[in-house]
């Protein structure tokens, strides 16, 4: 089964901040373009962090404040001296980040874990080739729901578990995937669903599936649905 990888969603023009550019000028950046941070890199193009909007902000609130002094021995230079703060002094690091042929899954999976809005996307090298946000990600699940049954049917159900396609009837509405009818083993049953909520635009399963032979105590040298099926579990 092939999943939308984030090469696939991703934007290519990326706005993109080095270290020393001044706080004005990434401050311009985010009100320019519209958006809440860009990534920093290198002269080769590495992503060093990010600097956000709140990266900003929380420099502004300190502004007349006794608050924290400026990061690192950087920082305090730059404060000595008078110079305007950068991005360098600004930004998050290290920068969360994913490659262009991860899955939009997994894309989406490291947004929700480090609560981030956007990720700046790598190649092979390390090397910055893209940004990919939340509006990226979610366009993934506006899939038309006929292609998500056509894909139930052929790559589930025929191709992977090798079933009758009359066997099991699927509908889908707005995402959500309902099964119903028989299947031969009951361990059939989590197998399919499993493999359904790795589909690109499934949002959830419901199964109404029944089947004709409890095979959930067989012991494991006893043969079951162990086979094809089961080594894709393992192996995806």
């Amino acid at each position: 089964m092939k999943h939308k990888v984030v090469g696939a969603v991703m934007t290519i023009d990326v706005v993109k901040a080095h270290p020393a550019t001044p706080f004005k000028q990434v401050a311009h950046l985010l009100a320019r373009h519209g958006i809440s941070g860009l990534p920093v890199v290198d002269d080769d193009d590495k992503v060093l962090g990010v600097v956000s909007e709140t990266d900003l902000l929380a420099h502004q609130a300190r502004q007349g404040t006794d608050g924290p002094p400026p990061r690192g021995r950087a920082g305090r230079r730059r404060a000595a001296a008078g110079r305007p703060l950068t991005a360098g002094e600004l930004m998050t690091a290290p920068a969360v980040t994913v490659h262009a042929l991860d899955s939009v899954a997994r894309a989406a999976r490291t947004m929700v874990a480090h609560g981030v809005q956007r990720l700046p996307v790598l190649d092979e090298e390390e090397r910055l080739v893209g940004i990919v946000t939340r509006r990226d990600l979610l366009g993934v699940f506006l899939r038309p729901d006929a292609d998500i049954r056509a894909q139930v049917v052929d790559e589930v159900l025929v191709r992977s578990l090798w079933l009758s396609p009359d066997t099991v009837s699927v509908s889908v509405a707005d995402g959500v995937v309902t099964l119903t009818g028989q299947v031969e083993r009951r361990s059939e049953i989590p197998v399919a669903t499993a493999l359904i909520r790795r589909l690109d635009g499934v949002v959830d399963v419901v199964s109404r599936l029944t089947y004709h032979l409890d095979d959930s105590r067989l012991r494991p040298e006893e043969p079951a649905l162990h086979g094809l099926a089961d080594r894709w579990l393992r192996n995806h």
